[in-house]
């Protein structure tokens, strides 16, 4: 049955975490101008479907067969880009260092740099992981 492979569970959270980060990034074209509060909230609903995203790439590669011996960010990305997962390997490099600076920094001069790159670089980049794993689901 399908809902007991593993990267279809993950995929099925990566997805609701995906829909609420496009729902705010979709609602404005300015993403500076928004509150602060809103651009935490921002940051939270990115670092939460970043980590869902890594995690189902890694499940999915896992159940197709490829082996991975490190179990992180940078390693899944390099092995999916070797492997046609992925494309632009640099700029999922480039959004883990950015996660993990947002994750650990509250240095709000840096905050409306990350966010631009979220919504011009990192959200198309997880879009196209959206509909990816949406085409594999669905062609179960």
């Amino acid at each position: 049955m399908k809902e007991d492979i593993r990267w279809i569970q993950r995929f099925d959270n990566f997805s609701k975490a995906f829909v609420l980060l496009r729902e705010i990034l979709d609602s404005t074209d300015d993403i500076c101008s928004l509150e602060s509060i809103v651009k935490e909230g921002i940051i939270q609903r990115f670092e939460y479907t970043f980590e869902l995203a890594w995690k189902t790439l890694k499940d999915k590669m896992i159940d197709d067969g490829l082996n991975i011996d490190k179990v992180s960010p940078k390693y899944v990305f390099k092995t999916a880009y070797q492997s046609k997962y992925i494309d632009r390997v640099e700029d999922w490099i480039d959004m883990t260092n950015d996660r993990n600076i947002m994750s650990h920094t509250y240095d709000f001069l840096k905050l409306d740099p990350l966010l631009i790159r979220l919504k011009s670089v990192y959200y198309p980049c997880l879009d196209e992981l959206f509909m990816y794993f949406l085409d594999e689901r669905n062609s179960i």
